[in-house]
């Protein structure tokens, strides 16, 4: 009979409609301690002095809210990984300095460990490393910031936003619903932005020079209307041939001249 991988274990434990109950038994069982022995040291209390939620709770709480994608829950799952480690206290309160840095190389070296393909120890690990960047968004964010923030995350980008929509276990519900918000208004921006930047990089097909040689005029208003109608034409239409872009543009410059034959061009003179 054939061993069940550590990674597959693992997979199983966190696959279904609702991993919390298998991952709690494979916790209780010492299992979990035995696949991933950094995750049982999150069992303390962030702050034991205003008692803050306890990291293992909350870890489990995050994993039960994910939707059923692997890299996501191996994220939600490590996401915490490093606050033991960086945990400290100063000033009377507690921080965890650089734990999502710490903690996406604790990721790595497990998930390699357990046996996980290279693609998804990459992605896991970089979510982890990516899992506190969304924090600030509230207190506001510049469009180079929101560019950077998308930009960073790459491929991974709906997986972060999901993961940073279910890293939120409070039972204030008006937090809650205010964390929701401020990630639907970073994807909006992020969506706008990326718009924006689209349009802003489109070129029509033929630069101002080639329309005033092909139309046989000199610079002024009718160039940059020519050129809004070719970019037009563009988006409507996709890359079009050379020849039929300037039988359009003719046509564009016909109409616009009231039937009037455009002037002839190098090219039409022999």
């Amino acid at each position: 009979m054939t061993a069940t991988a550590p990674c597959d274990e693992l997979t199983a434990i966190l696959s279904g409609p609702d991993p919390r109950p298998a991952l709690w038994e494979a916790i209780d069982s010492g299992r979990m301690a035995e696949l991933v022995p950094e995750l049982p040291a999150l069992r303390m209390e962030q702050d034991p002095i205003h008692r803050h939620k306890d990291v293992l709770a909350h870890t489990v709480a995050v994993v039960g809210k994910t939707p059923d994608d692997l890299v996501v829950r191996l994220a939600a799952l490590f996401h915490d990984i490093a606050k033991p480690r960086t945990r400290s206290y100063e000033h009377g309160g507690v921080t965890f300095r650089h734990h999502e840095a710490v903690g996406a190389r604790m990721t790595r070296r497990r998930l390699t460990e357990l046996g996980y393909p290279d693609d998804i120890v990459n992605d896991v690990s970089e979510l982890v490393r990516l899992s506190g960047r969304f924090k600030g968004y509230a207190e506001g964010w510049s469009d180079s910031a929101v560019r950077r923030y998308a930009r960073d995350a790459g491929h991974l980008l709906g997986r972060l936003n999901t993961l940073v929509r279910c890293d939120c276990t409070t039972r204030n519900r008006g937090k809650a619903e205010a964390l929701q918000r401020q990630v639907d208004d970073l994807e909006r921006r992020i969506a706008e932005l990326a718009e924006a930047d689209r349009r802003a990089a489109e070129r029509p097909q033929l630069d101002g020079e080639a329309v005033m040689a092909h139309l046989g005029i000199g610079p002024g208003p009718a160039v940059g209307e020519a050129l809004r109608f070719l970019l037009d034409l563009k988006r409507r239409e996709g890359e079009l041939p050379d020849d039929e872009i300037r039988r359009r543009l003719d046509e564009w410059w016909l109409s616009r001249r009231g039937g009037a034959a455009p002037p002839p061009t190098h090219a039409d003179v022999r």
